[in-house]
């Protein structure tokens, strides 16, 4: 009598072809599955602000940094994925499993990134409260170019034809008021070129945007940041433009400040977040070689949820604007070497 005999894929037979491939699969993707689970944590965080907003009225600060912080998650996580695919196009397998712990290493970088500027944003919003950022820009309430050359801010003049140079290493800064505007918002804004040369070669060319309230107050209205490398346009990197894609104008100088004043210079969410905190309006110290102010300097502490990390202080001399910027985290200076007056 004939036996029944084994199927050909029996264990008994031919054991589990199927296996090893499936073990080469799983040691290839096990490295990201970590990342994969995380995701899920981001419909918590959602929950938690729908939450927020039905039991604990609008905080729309708040919210905004939590959607911020999402969106950092999203983008790190996308970058993640992308240099995980480029590691599994790698031949060497050993040098796979490098390029993915590598990819690994900077994603838990940039995450700890994101949690650092959620807690910015949220320290902002405790200093400045809930409310939604959005001035109200009445052009009539704004000074003409003429106006304002006439009877400027003294901390912040936007008078044609002033320059101010200045040094930070082997960095020379040239800053001119010069005699071009341009309306944003129906407010006619000043020009002011700001151009940096490094060993003789520009390496960024900004067209900022200034106009001055009827108050006295001078504020931001964006910039065209031009970066080059090795004498090319290399990118246009915080460039921004107020009511362009929901970007706010911002305040660069009070009209009359005072300490503990802090304030928005500008607001494009993730791109122009940069902060200002009056910290003394009597400032004597740390001149610089072509100005002094005899405790009638303006400094602030310039700082910026973005990149938490960086903070500046500066100096302002009535009559002349900014002659002095200390990196706080460095201790660089930037320093005005010379002034040319209109």
């Amino acid at each position: 009598m004939i036996g029944l005999q084994p199927p050909l894929s029996s264990p008994s037979r031919m054991g589990y072809p199927w296996l090893l491939p499936c073990l080469v699969v799983l040691v290839i993707l096990l490295p990201g599955l970590s990342v994969w689970a995380n995701d899920r944590g981001d419909d918590r965080d959602e929950e938690e602000a729908e939450f927020t907003r039905e039991h604990h009225g609008p905080r729309i600060c708040s919210n905004t940094a939590q959607a911020a912080f999402n969106a950092c998650g999203h983008d790190n996580k996308d970058n993640f994925w992308i240099a995980y695919g480029k590691c599994l196009n790698n031949e060497g397998k050993r040098d796979v499993r490098h390029c993915i712990r590598e990819a690994k290493a900077e994603l838990r970088e940039a995450q700890v990134l994101c949690g650092e500027q959620k807690r910015a944003r949220r320290n902002i919003c405790e200093a400045l409260g809930e409310e939604a950022y959005r001035p109200t820009i009445d052009p009539n309430q704004f000074l003409s170019p003429e106006a304002t050359a006439a009877a400027p801010n003294p901390y912040f003049p936007l008078v044609p034809g002033l320059v101010r140079v200045l040094q930070a290493g082997e960095e020379i800064i040239t800053v001119t008021v010069t005699n071009e505007t341009k309306e944003i918002l129906g407010v006619h804004c000043t020009v002011i070129r700001d151009v940096v040369e490094e060993n003789g070669e520009v390496i960024e060319d900004t067209i900022d945007w200034y106009a001055q309230d009827m108050f006295g107050n001078v504020w931001y209205f964006g910039e065209i940041s031009k970066n080059y490398e090795d004498g090319e346009l290399n990118n246009l990197d915080g460039s921004w433009q107020a009511g362009v894609e929901d970007a706010q104008p911002g305040i660069i100088m009070k009209a009359n400040p005072e300490v503990g004043d802090i304030y928005r210079q500008e607001f494009t969410l993730g791109e122009a977040e940069d902060m200002g905190e009056v910290i003394s309006t009597t400032e004597t110290a740390e001149m610089a070689p072509a100005a002094s102010c005899a405790e009638t300097c303006v400094v602030t502490r310039d700082f910026l949820p973005i990149d938490p990390g960086h903070v500046e202080k500066k100096f302002y001399a009535p009559g002349i604007g900014n002659i002095l910027v200390i990196d706080l985290d460095t201790g660089k200076r930037e320093e005005l070497i010379q002034l040319i007056q209109p």
